[in-house]
């Protein structure tokens, strides 16, 4: 078997359980009713699929093959359980309960929603497991992210992701977590975090933490439609409604940030044009909604706030930097962060020059150490403040750091036009 074939196969595997993972897992979960058995199952026949597809070819519909494999899986798991005469009638009759259900007039349960990622969210994000194994857990299983994605994105070692994982499984196993929305009153218990959770599943869309496209479009449309179901669940959360600006504001620029070689285009040199201006109106609509002058923006509303800034800007040079600085040194006394002074300082550069900026930087070095940003930002500046040589050597450290492969060619390009190269 050429190693091109399996090279290809792991890649097409990798491909298909980041775009189908959450789904997959969460219909094993409504299936099986076990979450932790559910991802085994789904791995299990990413496994097979290693085996199988290097001869067979990849199929037409590789997520509904992997489906097939795991259901398989599971009924061979119950026959070696015995308990086959109970749980068989699950699969046979989904396609009845699924007919029945299109059958129910729209209005007859405003507060139901039946989304299983919803619901796999929601039981990732139950109370009883620890805040930092929540966002663990959804983003492995939601986002189909490695537990190496994972880590750098939670500032975290890969060991501690592995163990927390693990862990979270056990527990929602040990206590018998049902698949399901939780009620009105449970949900805002689970609200932070469920937000939390769509929130960095955006992110992983916006700018891929590995791979070799910068944005995983399609990865952002799940965001914003989870947060959209979740808004029909709470609609009089401000919280949700800010969300869900942010990542419109954010998702406007999909067209306009990558080159025709596929390679990131910084926001001052993006063409405003092709920024989607329905998506803004969404974005603005949505913080209408969010609006709560009593209380204040919170977390996201102030980040929705300083998209808007940018989405409402006429040209890079029209931004009111002034106003963004002021919003993150709200944000940061709200939830202070090194990754928010790291934000902050990009404003403060701007709206006050490199100079001071640089020295924020630079005191983020230990915090945020092995974090791309940070020397790709230091690079920027220096840049400005005219240290072509530091700057360029900057650019080079960035590249080398983990992340993505559209976004290091790009750092190695800004060295190579200092001349480093």
């Amino acid at each position: 078997m050429p190693a091109e074939d399996d090279a290809h196969a792991r890649r097409a595997v990798e491909a298909v359980w980041r775009d189908e993972s959450a789904r997959i897992v969460s219909a094993l979960t409504r299936h099986t009713g076990d979450f932790a058995w559910a991802e085994d199952l789904a791995q299990e026949a990413l496994v097979e699929a290693l085996a199988a597809w290097p001869g067979s070819g990849i199929p037409d519909n590789p997520g509904a093959w992997l489906m097939s494999v795991a259901k398989r899986r599971a009924i061979d798991g119950w026959r070696r359980r015995e308990r086959m005469s109970h749980r068989e009638p699950l699969f046979v009759s989904e396609a009845l309960v699924a007919e029945a259900m299109d059958s129910v007039p729209d209005d007859a349960d405003p507060d139901r929603i039946d989304d299983d990622v919803l619901r796999l969210v929601f039981v990732a994000c139950h109370p009883v497991l620890p805040p930092q194994a929540r966002l663990a857990l959804t983003l492995r299983t939601v986002a189909g992210l490695t537990t190496e994605q994972i880590a750098r994105a939670l500032l975290m070692t890969v060991p501690t992701v592995q163990q927390r994982i693990v862990r979270a499984k056990r527990t929602l196993a040990a206590e018998g977590v049902p698949f399901e929305v939780p009620d009105r009153a449970e949900r805002p218990a689970r609200l932070a975090s469920v937000l939390q959770v769509i929130y960095l599943l955006f992110t992983e869309g916006y700018s891929a933490a590995e791979g070799e496209g910068l944005i995983r479009p399609d990865v952002a449309r799940e965001a914003v439609r989870l947060g959209r179901q979740l808004a029909a669940l709470m609609p009089r959360e401000p919280e949700i409604w800010s969300l869900i600006a942010l990542m419109e504001f954010q998702s406007s620029r999909f067209a306009a940030r990558i080159d025709a070689d596929g390679l990131p285009v910084t926001l001052e040199d993006q063409d405003r044009r092709r920024w989607d201006r329905s998506a803004i109106a969404r974005g603005l609509e949505a913080m209408g909604r969010a609006d709560a002058p009593t209380r204040g923006l919170g977390y996201y509303g102030l980040q929705a706030a300083i998209a808007q800034c940018h989405a409402i800007a006429p040209s890079f040079g029209e931004t009111d930097w002034e106003q963004i600085l002021r919003l993150y040194d709200a944000l940061e006394s709200l939830a202070p962060s090194a990754v928010v002074r790291l934000n902050r300082a990009v404003a403060l550069s701007m709206a006050r020059g490199p100079e001071p900026a640089l020295a924020v930087v630079d005191a983020l070095e230990p915090e945020l150490s092995g974090f791309r940003p940070l020397p790709a930002v230091r690079a920027e500046l220096l840049e400005r403040l005219g240290r072509t040589d530091a700057a360029a050597a900057a650019f080079l450290a960035a590249a080398e750091l983990p992340g993505n492969a559209a976004e290091a060619e790009a750092l190695r390009r800004r060295a190579e036009a200092l001349g480093r190269l």
